[in-house]
């Protein structure tokens, strides 16, 4: 078990590091911002209880918010996947073997992980883009923006899967 807190807490630090130092200066045009810290939420174990992986979302959030110089949109958006994640792993169709483990491609391979995942990924990116601009004024550049960074950011994710988490 602590073996397992140990390898949460890099996770997180690097999630965040590679996000900060990274994927914030990646921006090609205004369309496609790659957001990795997700797979920190995404790659939590499975029985992890409620009120701790809302909190990791919004402690994960605040520090995005913190180097990034954005109030609470940040947080806001992973409270809410946080939130909805517990009801898409529950969608997913798990056995209850699959659900003490952490939701990686290696682990329920890559058809669940894929959606489950990309739906994560989708709910954050339109929830933060649109809270972010808070209007609906250019709907549609804001739609256009939140879903080609969900794709661009759902392959980093995958590259990680990849690179990281391989068998």
């Amino acid at each position: 078990m602590n073996k397992q807190i140990h390898w949460y807490i890099l996770l997180f630090a690097v999630s965040v590091l590679v996000q900060v130092l990274f994927m914030n200066n990646l921006q090609f045009s205004r369309f496609l911002n790659p957001y990795f810290y997700l797979l920190f939420i995404i790659i939590l174990p499975m029985n992890i209880p409620r009120y701790l992986l809302l909190l990791l979302g919004f402690i994960l959030g605040m520090t995005i918010d913190v180097f990034t110089n954005t109030p609470g949109i940040h947080a806001s958006a992973t409270v809410f996947v946080a939130f909805l994640r517990p009801f898409i792993l529950n969608a997913s169709n798990l056995d209850d073997k699959e659900k003490v483990m952490c939701p990686t491609m290696a682990n329920i391979g890559f058809t669940l992980f894929f959606r489950y995942a990309a739906i994560l990924i989708v709910i954050h990116h339109f929830f933060l883009f649109y809270i972010e601009i808070f209007s609906f004024t250019g709907f549609l550049q804001t739609f256009l923006r939140s879903f080609l960074s969900s794709i661009f950011t759902f392959v980093f994710i995958v590259i990680s899967q990849f690179l990281i988490f391989r068998k």
